[in-house]
């Protein structure tokens, strides 16, 4: 029997329980507001959001690994076009491109056609320094390192913030080896 072959995206997102997309945009708005509330300074909400977000990634990767049918990949490079063309197509619903490579094939970004999160969302003035997005990054840093790539995920351009795009840079910092909890001696 063949090995089942990588589903895509556009496959994935269509056999995925969602809940309203209208529904889920308000309430990321109503967690973004209560913080911005609760915590007062911009650059905490940046950092609260980003943890979030990493909490999330290292409990997703596990739903994308198991429903996508997508095999370790055999480089950073193919690591983020998938990150690009499948995981934001199953979980948001939109795609995504991978641009701007260093000459080391250890930096990107990642460029957003479209992005849900920001539908009804328009950042007053004493908000100008908030990354409102900032979730997504935390989730691209979780999820690859629990595939063991360390990284360091940083938003480029964003539309919010008077940027004609929403772009991400993924820099892969160290690639860390797998350690399995057993000895082979044992």
């Amino acid at each position: 029997m063949a090995p089942a072959a990588p589903r895509s995206g556009d496959a994935i997102f269509a056999s995925v329980e969602r809940v309203n997309a209208e529904l889920f945009t308000l309430t990321y708005g109503a967690i973004v507001r209560q913080l911005l509330t609760d915590l007062e300074e911009v650059e905490e909400v940046n950092k609260q959001l980003d943890q979030m977000g990493y909490n999330i990634g290292i409990r997703l990767i596990d739903e994308f690994l198991a429903k996508s049918n997508v095999s370790r990949c055999v480089d950073f490079k193919e690591t983020a076009e998938v990150i690009a063309k499948v995981g934001f197509k199953m979980f948001l619903g939109v795609t995504a491109s991978v641009t701007n490579w260093d000459a080391d094939g250890t930096c990107c970004s990642i460029v957003l056609e479209d992005n849900p999160l920001v539908d009804f969302v328009e950042l007053p003035d004493t908000c100008q320094g908030l990354y409102y997005c900032n979730i997504l990054s935390g989730v691209i840093r979780g999820a690859l390192e629990m595939v063991s790539m360390k990284t360091e995920v940083t938003w480029i351009r964003d539309v919010l913030r008077g940027d004609d795009a929403y772009e991400l840079q993924v820099k892969l910092l160290k690639q860390v080896p797998e350690e399995y909890p057993y000895k082979d001696d044992e």
